[in-house]
């Protein structure tokens, strides 16, 4: 492996990454939180777009402040704002983009609609989600995990809920660094069967496990992390009222956080809906790292950058 892996790439999933490079990018990111990055400025001159179809806060946030802190100038774009929302191609608007600003952060539904702006680019593109998987967030994980645990491998990470783009990066870097995942979710709300079949190939590099259930107790027990997200995907809330019925036994609550192991830690990528998915009484309770995981999005993120672009 060499340390400038990134350097000059487009970062659309964790597929490409291995777990050595994975490992090496949560130890990036920690050692910039911990260490800062005053005289530290790889973006110093450019110019980073912030290409958003979907609302946000924290990706927006952390990634404008992340450019910031790296000496460059982030401008953020909305969809509905610029002729791709009146029909121009994702290939024409990569291409002029392309020479205009440094370097793409983009939000968006389908990841071949990622996939194909990132082909027609020459500059590097960043996926800041898709429908499919959401890769900055489980960087920022595996740092708060690596961060409150001082380990990864071997670690037992249960994820209670939908099998999401959220569920399907977790997968993806649980298993390239060698955790036993666990993945709870109802009948018929599994992860990708295509993801989950890539995960069991890294399982076997890595020695990691990779179990799907619709038993959230068996998930629970013993686990070192609990993790879930909302159970309806982001332009599909009016959804949660016909499907809530099913999820409620994934909640993570206090019952379910009496089977995990003694000093687990809870997380919840947010935005959370109090009262559903998790309890008032364990996102705010003293097993709960959501908001530091919250902010690590912004380490992560400075790490990312700091390695597509030093």
């Amino acid at each position: 492996m060499t340390r400038r892996f990134l350097r000059g790439c487009d970062f659309l999933s964790l597929s490409p990454v291995s777990g050595e490079e994975l490992l090496f990018m949560v130890e990036e990111a920690l050692r910039l939180k911990n260490e800062g990055t005053k005289g530290f400025h790889p973006l110093s001159g450019k110019v980073i777009a912030l290409l958003f179809e979907k609302p946000s806060t924290r990706t927006r946030v952390s990634f404008e402040v992340a450019v910031l802190r790296l000496g460059g100038y982030p401008m953020f774009l909305s969809s509905s704002e610029l002729q791709i929302g009146r029909g121009e191609t994702l290939e024409d608007t990569a291409r002029v983009l392309s020479r205009y600003v440094d370097g793409l952060v983009v939000r968006t539904f389908a990841q071949s609609r990622l996939e194909e702006l990132a082909q027609a680019a020459s500059i590097p593109v960043i996926n800041a989600l898709t429908d499919e998987c959401h890769p900055c967030q489980a960087l920022a994980d595996m740092l708060t995990i690596y961060e409150n645990k001082g380990v990864l491998e071997g670690l037992k990470l249960t994820y209670l809920g939908d099998g999401n783009n959220v569920a399907n990066s977790l997968m993806r870097a649980g298993t390239k660094l060698g955790m036993e995942v666990f993945i709870a979710t109802p009948e018929g709300k599994s992860p990708y069967a295509r993801i989950v079949e890539e995960c069991k190939v890294y399982c076997d590099i890595s020695g990691a496990k990779l179990i799907l259930t619709s038993d959230p107790s068996e998930a629970a027990k013993d686990a070192d992390i609990l993790y879930t997200d909302v159970w309806v995907s982001m332009g599909s809330e009016d959804e949660i009222s016909q499907i809530e019925e099913i999820f409620i036994p994934f909640q993570l609550n206090e019952n379910v956080l009496e089977l995990a192991k003694s000093d687990a830690i809870v997380m919840h990528c947010l935005p959370a809906h109090r009262g559903l998915e998790i309890t008032d009484e364990v996102i705010d309770g003293n097993h709960s790292v959501v908001w530091e995981q919250a902010e690590n999005r912004l380490h992560a993120q400075i790490a990312l950058l700091a390695m597509i672009y030093g």
